[in-house]
């Protein structure tokens, strides 16, 4: 069955394992913003090494999402799926990587697992956010977004599992230590969700198959991982322990879709 593992979720770093089964699984690594080191250490974690991995795919280019990204494919020869607009932000043409073209809209076959790429409202230069499948179970991955299109809940509908990002407090953030241009640029339309706004995304899509949550991407400035829990567990009508948060130290450990 299709399982995820994450390896790290905030301003920090982030990555995020997602195997498919098949005779020979199909691991790929979504962003990287550690170096090899602290990747090294990460996977271990989840039991696995940098050979275990068959490809990267990137969101886009900031990095806590995409510092590592090169380094890590061209040292182990990995292929990287990204944007155009993306891949060159990244250099990874410049620095003669393995780069795989990704559009949203375009699902992309990696190994056994199928990549749907759907454009998303951030300050980055062409991003995009990812649903994996194996065919049976859809994992859906939404974090650096700063609005919600019509576009982002039709690719969202039908999904097993749910990474959503809850990256603050919006009364948190408004009296927080930030100086007000960078609350400015998270707070808004290309910045990053609420918490409010997280739940109300997920109010709006098809939830029939949904059976496990988890926020991401929380601020540890800015939020409390009781706060997104409360405002996501609302929505599912469900016990706040019910929902998962995926750690900027320690990550989440694997689930199965």
């Amino acid at each position: 069955m299709l399982r995820f593992c994450c390896l790290g979720s905030g301003s920090e770093g982030n990555a995020l394992v997602v195997e498919a089964p098949g005779l020979w699984p199909t691991r790929v690594l979504v962003d990287n913003g550690f170096n090899l080191r602290q990747l090294r250490r990460r996977l271990d974690r989840a039991g696995l090494t940098i050979d275990d991995l068959d490809a990267v795919v990137v969101t886009h280019e900031h990095a806590d999402h995409a510092a590592g990204v090169a380094a890590l494919a061209r040292r182990r020869r990995l292929p990287v799926y990204a944007t155009p607009g993306t891949a060159r932000a990244c250099g990874l043409i410049e620095r003669e990587c393995d780069w795989r073209r990704l559009d949203a809209g375009r699902a992309a076959a990696v190994g056994s697992l199928v990549v749907w790429p759907y454009a998303v409202p951030h300050d980055a230069v062409e991003p995009v956010q990812f649903v994996f499948s194996d065919g049976a179970r859809n994992l859906g991955l939404l974090t650096d977004i700063g609005s919600v299109t019509e576009g982002v809940v039709a690719a969202l509908g039908g999904l097993h599992a749910f990474i959503l990002e809850c990256n603050h407090d919006a009364e948190m953030l408004r009296a927080g230590p930030y100086p007000f241009f960078l609350k400015t640029r998270i707070g808004g339309d290309y910045g990053h969700l609420s918490n409010a706004q997280a739940a109300s995304l997920l109010a709006r899509i098809d939830r029939r198959a949904l059976t496990s949550v988890i926020a991401a991407h929380l601020s540890r400035s800015n939020n409390r991982p009781a706060l997104a829990r409360a405002a996501l567990a609302r929505v599912l009508d469900c016990g706040a322990d019910e929902v998962a948060v995926a750690d900027q130290d320690e990550g989440l450990r694997w689930r199965t879709v």
